[in-house]
């Protein structure tokens, strides 16, 4: 509405809570006060086709405010493929980029994200958590003014999408081992295989049980494992 009312960005919006709040595919997002609901609104932030790589931009500088706001849980946080921020391996932070190139000639996107400082939702997918349960007290504006100086770090690095090799680099730092097993839903299938890496344009690569290899563009990785390379993945 914002963009659509003129406004150009990079411009924030930071909710105490809301009421209307929504995931991937619709879904609807748990938004009870007292954590963090900001929407980063910027115009022209690179070619509309490297807009979906915003997702390892917002996670790495979400890690990155929640690592300078908290030191002391740095070693248990790590990233989910393609948008979440997960706290010994539960998810605490989410990310939705939406974009638009409809408001005359200006491609505009919106950097959605949440993260869980107080409370999380237990009837989920994926286990969820927040920092309180790890023993961290952080308010959402601590949270936020922090997220307001790694964000724009994250955004020059990446340099409108020229910069992605590096950012891609470190995504893959804090994201999963090589070998993790994975469950991936694409649609109504789903996918097991082993990471293999995140590859130049954003894809999650995946080795298969047959030894063949997948790159998926779109996904959701439902579960995660360690580095059992000998077993098979169970359900």
């Amino acid at each position: 509405m914002r963009a659509r009312a003129g406004a150009r960005g990079p411009l924030w919006i930071v909710a105490r809570r809301q009421e209307a709040g929504r995931g991937r595919r619709g879904r609807r997002w748990i938004s009870e006060a007292g954590n963090l609901y900001a929407t980063l609104l910027l115009t022209e932030p690179s070619p509309p086709d490297r807009a979906p790589e915003l997702s390892f931009v917002a996670a790495l500088a979400i890690h990155d405010a929640v690592t300078e706001a908290a030191p002391v849980i740095v070693h248990s946080l790590s990233l989910k493929w393609p948008n979440d921020v997960l706290l010994g391996g539960k998810k605490f932070a989410g990310i939705l980029v939406e974009g638009e190139g409809t408001f005359g000639t200006a491609f505009v996107a919106a950097v959605g994200i949440g993260v869980n400082c107080a409370h999380h939702p237990v009837d989920v997918a994926f286990p969820a958590t927040d920092l309180a349960s790890a023993g961290v007290v952080l308010t959402p504006n601590d949270l936020f003014r922090t997220l307001a100086v790694t964000m724009p770090r994250r955004l020059d690095q990446w340099a409108c999408g020229a910069g992605f090799a590096q950012t891609r680099s470190d995504w893959l730092a804090r994201g999963p081992r090589s070998g993790d097993a994975m469950i991936v839903r694409l649609d109504q299938q789903h996918i097991e295989g082993r990471f293999e890496t995140l590859d130049e344009v954003g894809r999650l690569v995946l080795r298969l049980p047959d030894a063949t290899i997948k790159a998926i563009t779109a996904g959701e990785v439902l579960a995660l494992g360690g580095t059992h390379r000998a077993e098979p993945l169970q359900r």
